[in-house]
């Protein structure tokens, strides 16, 4: 390795979030290692780690003689996820970096812009909820024992692999949608302000953070600072597809999660509420961070990626029936009596 360079281990290292991250921190000079199940090619260069992350006799025999210096954990959801990694690298780690996500802040906000010091605990949704106990559970380790964690929250990134929408940015479903003249549904009137990250900003302040001594102990979020509502999100996706007067149904969050109750965390626990957030903190730790990438372009080099590459679209039936469900429902609901 290069004088400097760092061998980095990482959990999930080929996601929407993480690829990016993988890719610059090894344009950098640093030695990627990546635990995969062997399913999937990685990009030249990278080292595979082939074992199921869950299985830690697998792992620990798999990670015989790499000995990472960091650990960066996308793929942790749950406590026995962190506790595994904990158990693995507790000796001669230099640092672990958490991916944790900005749903942890608590619903609704009760400041704006949001912090790291704002008030935490989610009270509509498990995976948040989760992930915040990931966290709390680390930095007692911390606290306990010095184990060197840092933990970063996004909010909503994407790639080109990604459309971002209020229902499934991982499925180009919201965007045929579109395309094709069908209504799709967006919280309350839109006019909810939300912020949305591309990974390739996201991957700049995260690779800032990475070896940094002074980042250990510390939570960060890493987000784009436009936040724009979910009717200019819509309206933007549309313009890039093509599509003048997109169909959009604005429909209550009450109503959604009751008619599709799998709503009811994403958005009465997320997108539903305005998120704004100030990234004085880790323009401090990492100066070069900036979002440099706008939605209006980010948007329309997912369309034109992902319309290249069909193969990667991830259509689903299931979102498709959800928004036909839950349209229809509104309509039925609202039609004069």
């Amino acid at each position: 390795m290069l004088a400097g360079a760092m061998r980095i281990l990482f959990i999930g290292g080929a996601g929407n979030l993480s690829a990016d991250c993988a890719q610059l921190l090894q344009a950098r000079g640093h030695e990627i290692h990546v635990v995969t199940r062997g399913r999937s090619t990685l990009p030249p260069g990278f080292h595979p780690v082939v074992a199921d992350r869950h299985d830690a006799e697998a792992l620990r025999a798999a990670l015989s003689g790499v000995r990472p210096e960091v650990v960066l954990n996308f793929l942790g959801f749950d406590r026995p996820d962190v506790q595994l990694d904990h158990d693995l690298f507790l000796d001669g780690l230099r640092q672990y970096v958490f991916i944790s996500s900005a749903t942890v802040y608590a619903k609704p906000h009760p400041q704006r812009p949001l912090t790291e010091s704002a008030p935490l605990g989610n009270a509509f949704w498990d995976y948040a909820q989760k992930k915040l106990a990931c966290e709390e559970w680390l930095r007692e380790r911390h606290r306990e024992s010095g184990f060197p964690v840092t933990i970063v929250r996004p909010s909503h990134t994407y790639s080109r692999r990604w459309v971002p929408n209020p229902v499934s940015s991982s499925s180009f479903t919201f965007a045929t949608r579109i395309a094709e003249g069908r209504p799709v549904i967006v919280p309350d009137d839109g006019e909810s302000r939300w912020t949305l990250t591309a990974t390739t900003d996201f991957a700049v302040g995260l690779a800032g953070l990475v070896g940094r001594e002074e980042a250990v102990g510390e939570a960060f979020h890493i987000t784009g600072d436009e936040a724009l509502t979910w009717n200019r999100i819509v309206a933007e996706t549309a313009d890039a597809l093509g599509v003048s007067s997109p169909k959009v149904a604005r429909i209550p969050t009450d109503f959604v999660s009751e008619i599709a109750p799998e709503m009811r965390g994403p958005w009465k626990g997320d997108k539903a509420n305005p998120a704004v957030f100030d990234n004085t903190k880790i323009k401090g730790f990492v100066p070069e961070f900036r979002a440099r990438k706008p939605f209006r372009v980010g948007v329309r080099e997912s369309i034109e990626w992902l319309r290249a590459h069909p193969e990667h679209q991830n259509l689903s039936p299931r979102i498709e029936a959800l928004c036909d469900r839950v349209v229809q429902a509104w309509e039925e609901r609202s039609a004069p009596r």
